[in-house]
């Protein structure tokens, strides 16, 4: 049984900036013996500005990008933005990529959503490239070829390597993976893995997935918590979430949310989720959200309860629970796991 560490997932901003709190946020959990802190992009804020002002703040803690979204930047981009915060906090950082959704990726950055497990290769490669530093960088990938030599080329592109010499060559990288070929593709090629829905009691969902992870692989799943003597209460925020991942998060062709669910053995329950969000019925459709996946994919009920459950979760193959809440929360749960 493996001891958890804990994460503090502060997510992207909402209509307003959070001013203070994120960092006050940060420190809290630094104080209390949390191993990271991470930020979200998703079209609002971008991920690597405030976790670098967080990093200005912190002194010990990681921080973690949960997700870069690999269209907002070239993976050269990426790695320079990853490379100076990199020096910046003196050698905290760890760098979570996704490929986000077709939604985002062909409606915000105006790029088309094809092949996404070979282009996270692809991306993944480049950036490991840049931070070895060990000579100009090259690729013959379709989506990202260096030197660019098509349309519109004038022909002068130069392989380079950056000036700035990297504080560190390994860098860890992350990936929030949903899609079984996307899984398994993170166990072969990168450091950790950033599940969306984990559940301990259904390990064999993502066995095969990551038999083939390194020594050292990283599993950390963002984890709702909620203490409350009130079970049902207590699991109302898991199932409204859910509610919006599962039926708005995506179309009635596509949702890859919808599609874990299913595969997590709750199909007819998240046919009937999507249905009813989609006809407007977003009360009815939380309400279809099954009580035992809302409950296995999170930490809700009393904290005797929650304790209980923390077992559960140390005898799976997670190292990192990422959570969020006020700093009472964060006490508790350092209190409970730490």
């Amino acid at each position: 049984m493996a001891k958890l560490s804990l994460g503090l997932q502060l997510g992207y901003w909402g209509a307003l900036p959070p001013g203070n709190a994120h960092v006050e946020m940060a420190q809290e959990a630094e104080r209390l013996g949390f191993d990271s802190v991470w930020c979200a992009e998703s079209w609002g804020n971008d991920v690597f500005t405030p976790l670098a002002w967080i990093g200005a703040h912190t002194e010990k803690v990681r921080l973690g990008t949960a997700v870069a979204q690999l269209s907002a930047r070239t993976p050269t981009a990426c790695a320079m933005a990853t490379l100076a915060l990199d020096h910046l906090s003196g050698g905290r950082m760890i760098l979570g990529l996704g490929v986000s959704g077709p939604q985002v990726v062909e409606g915000w950055y105006g790029q088309p959503y094809s092949k996404p497990v070979t282009r996270t290769r692809d991306y993944v490669d480049i950036i490991r490239k840049v931070l070895a530093r060990r000579e100009p960088v090259t690729s013959d990938s379709e989506a990202y070829p260096l030197p660019y030599n098509g349309p519109g080329a004038w022909g002068m592109g130069k392989p380079l390597k950056p000036i700035t010499h990297p504080l560190r060559a390994d860098v860890p990288i992350f990936i929030g993976a949903e899609g079984p070929k996307n899984v398994t593709q993170t166990a072969e090629i990168a450091d950790g893995w950033l599940p969306l829905y984990y559940s301990p009691y259904r390990q064999e969902v993502y066995a095969d997935q990551i038999a083939g992870a390194k020594d050292g692989f990283e599993i950390c799943p963002t984890v709702m918590v909620s203490i409350n003597d009130n079970l049902e209460e207590a699991l109302y925020p898991v199932k409204a979430m859910l509610g919006f991942y599962i039926g708005g998060m995506g179309s009635a062709k596509r949702n890859f949310h919808k599609e874990l669910m299913a595969r997590m053995g709750f199909p007819d329950e998240a046919d009937e989720v999507q249905r009813l969000f989609m006809a407007g019925q977003r009360d009815r459709a939380i309400e279809a959200v099954p009580t035992q996946f809302a409950d296995e994919i999170s930490l809700c009920g009393p904290k005797a309860r929650i304790r209980e459950k923390l077992v559960d979760w140390e005898n799976s193959p997670v190292t990192s629970l990422l959570i969020n809440g006020e700093p009472q929360l964060l006490r508790d749960m350092a209190e409970l796991t730490l």
